[in-house]
C-alpha cells in the first residue's frame, strides 16, 4: 500500500501581483473621486469626504508595499547548526477534540525535516474521548522516530494550564512550539518557523495558517480566503517591522524565557473582575514584544481545521473580538510609545473607528438629514480594495489543490467582503461591549469539526510493503482517486476482524 502524500505549500511572490493590487487600489480611488464629485454633497461635507479618502488610500497602498516587502528569512550554515543544536518543544493542549485530525497533526511531527526534541501532549479533562488509541500509537511512534514525549491527563482548567503542563515538563526547552490539536504541520514547519530566531532580537515567530477543510462548503472557502488574506497583508505588514501583534494558535514558535518567566501572570489573567480563559496567543505575543521583534514566516505553514457551521463560526469569532478589545487595553497600557507595534496597534483602531463613522455618514445621516443618497459608485470602493488585497490568496500555492480551484474561492471576494463590512462589523462592536464575558465557548459538547476521510495514521508514516499492527475490529476509511476526474474521490472501507 503506498503512503499517503503530506500536505504542502508555498507562498509565492509575483511582480504582476504587486502591480495587480496597486492598479485596483488606484481604481478605488477613482471610484471615491467619482463619488464624490457626482454626489449633491455640500462643499464642507465634500471636502472632508476628500481628506479621508486620501487618508484611506494613503495607509492602503502604504500596507501594500509594506506586505510584498515582506521575506522569509534565510540563514548561514552557521547560523542553521546554532538552530540544530536548540531544544525544540512543542506544546499541544486537547480537549474535546476529533481523533482524526488529532492523528493526522501528530504524524505530521513525525514528518518533519528538523524534527522536535519533545512533544508534550496535555488533554485538559476532555469529555468526549480518551483517545486510548491515539495514546498508544503515538507514544510508540515517537519513541521510534526519536522524539521524547509525555501525554498527560488533567482535570479542565483551560488552554493555558494545559500548555503551562507542557511547559513544566519540558524546563530545558530554549524554544515552545505551540500548536492546536487540529494542526497539521507542513514538512518543513518546525525548520522553517526557526529560522527568524537566528536574529537574537527576535522573540516569537508566526506561521501562516491554511485551511484543511477549505472545500467543504461556502463558509469554508470564504474563512479560508479571508484569514489566509489577512495573514499575508495586515500580518504580513507588521512582519516587515518586527512588530506582529497576534500570533496564530495553530503554529508560532517562542523563545522559551518568554514563556517561563511570564507564566504566573498567563496563568492569572483577570479583566473586570474576572479570568480570561481566551486571547492565549496574542498574549503571548505581547510578552514576546515587550522583549524584541515579532516577525512572521511565510515558509512556515501549517493546516487546520475551519468551522464548518456559521454558529460555530461566529461562537470563535465572538471570543476573538472580545479577546481583542481586552488585549487592546494591555497593548495602550504596556507597549512603549517610541515602538513600532504600539502606533500600528493605534493606527489599526483610528482606521475602524474612520471606515465606520464614514459608512453611518453615508448610509445614514446623508439621506436622513440631508436627502442625499451615497452614489452607487462608492459600492465599488470596498468591492476594488477587497479583489486588491484577495490577489495574496493567489499567491498560496497548495500541493491538493489546482489554481483554478483558488481562482474560483477568489471570485468569493465580494462575498467575503460583504459579510465583512455588515455581520462582522456589528459583531466586531458588539464583542467590544461584552468584552466582560470571557468565557472560552466552543468545544463544550465534544469536537465540531470531524475528518471522516483519512487513512489511519498509522499507515501513513510507514513505508510501502511494511506490515502494521492494527487493534482488533478495526475500520480504515482511505480514499481513492477517481481515474476519470482526479480532483475527486470515493472511499474504500475495509474492516479487520477481530482475531
Amino acid at each position: 500500500m503506498t503512503t499517503r502524500q503530506p500536505l504542502t505549500a508555498h507562498v509565492h511572490r509575483s511582480g504582476t501581483v504587486l502591480a495587480a493590487a496597486i492598479t485596483l487600489v488606484a481604481a478605488a480611488v477613482w471610484a471615491a473621486h467619482h463619488g464624490i464629485q457626482a454626489a449633491n454633497y455640500g462643499d464642507d461635507t465634500g471636502s472632508r469626504l476628500a481628506a479621508v479618502w486620501i487618508i484611506t488610500f494613503l495607509l492602503l497602498l502604504t500596507q501594500t508595499i509594506m506586505y510584498h516587502c515582506e521575506r522569509p528569512r534565510r540563514i548561514s550554515p552557521r547560523a542553521r547548526r546554532q538552530l540544530d543544536a536548540l531544544h525544540v518543544a512543542v506544546l499541544l493542549p486537547v480537549y474535546n477534540e476529533d481523533e482524526g485530525y488529532l492523528r493526522l497533526g501528530l504524524e505530521s511531527f513525525l514528518n518533519q525535516t528538523r524534527r522536535p526534541n519533545s512533544v508534550h501532549v496535555v488533554d485538559d479533562g476532555s469529555t468526549s474521548s480518551d483517545y486510548a488509541q491515539v495514546r498508544a500509537w503515538w507514544l510508540r511512534a515517537a519513541r521510534q522516530a526519536g522524539i521524547t514525549t509525555t501525554w498527560q491527563r488533567t482535570p479542565n482548567r483551560g488552554k493555558r494550564h494545559a500548555q503551562a503542563t507542557g511547559v513544566e515538563a519540558s524546563p530545558c526547552a530554549d524554544v515552545y512550539v505551540t500548536v492546536d490539536s487540529d494542526s497539521c504541520l507542513a514538512p518543513n514547519a518546525i525548520e522553517e518557523i526557526l529560522l527568524p530566531f537566528a536574529n537574537r532580537r527576535v522573540q516569537s515567530v508566526a506561521g501562516i495558517v491554511l485551511a484543511t477543510n477549505h472545500r467543504t462548503n461556502l463558509l469554508t472557502r470564504v474563512a479560508d480566503l479571508w484569514f489566509t488574506t489577512g495573514q499575508l497583508t495586515d500580518r504580513s505588514a507588521l512582519s516587515s517591522m518586527g512588530a506582529v501583534l497576534v500570533n496564530s494558535g495553530p503554529l508560532a514558535a517562542y523563545r522559551a524565557p518568554v514563556v517561563r518567566d511570564n507564566l504566573d501572570s498567563y496563568l492569572n489573567e483577570w479583566f473586570m473582575g474576572r479570568r480570561v480563559m481566551f486571547s492565549d496567543d496574542s498574549l503571548l505575543t505581547l510578552y514576546a514584544l515587550l522583549r524584541g521583534r515579532t516577525v512572521q514566516q511565510p515558509s512556515a505553514i501549517v493546516f487546520t481545521a475551519l468551522p464548518e457551521k456559521a454558529s460555530h463560526f461566529a461562537r470563535m469569532y465572538m471570543r476573538w473580538m472580545r479577546g481583542s478589545t481586552i488585549r487592546s487595553v494591555w497593548r495602550m497600557r504596556y507597549l512603549p510609545v517610541t515602538g513600532w507595534a504600539y502606533w500600528a496597534h493605534l493606527l489599526r483602531w483610528f482606521q475602524v473607528a474612520l471606515s465606520t463613522t464614514v459608512l453611518g455618514w453615508l448610509l445614514a445621516v446623508e439621506p436622513i438629514v440631508y436627502g442625499n443618497l451615497p452614489p452607487a459608485s462608492f459600492l465599488l470602493v470596498p468591492l476594488l480594495i477587497g479583489a486588491a488585497q484577495g490577489l495574496r490568496y493567489l499567491g498560496v500555492i497548495r500541493s491538493d489543490e489546482r489554481m483554478r480551484h483558488r481562482a474560483v474561492t477568489w471570485f468569493l471576494t465580494p462575498l467575503a467582503v460583504l459579510v465583512s463590512w455588515t455581520a462582522l462589523r456589528v459583531m466586531r462592536w458588539w464583542g467590544m461591549a461584552t468584552c466582560a464575558r470571557t468565557g472560552w465557548g466552543t468545544r463544550q459538547n465534544g469536537a465540531e469539526v470531524s475528518l471522516t476521510t483519512e487513512a489511519a495514521p498509522a499507515l501513513e508514516a510507514t513505508p510501502a510493503g511494511s506490515r502494521v499492527p492494527l487493534p482488533d475490529d478495526t475500520t480504515l476509511t482511505i480514499p481513492v482517486v477517481k481515474l476519470l476526474d482526479p480532483d475527486t474521490e470515493t472511499t474504500l472501507q475495509i474492516a479487520v476482524p477481530a482475531r
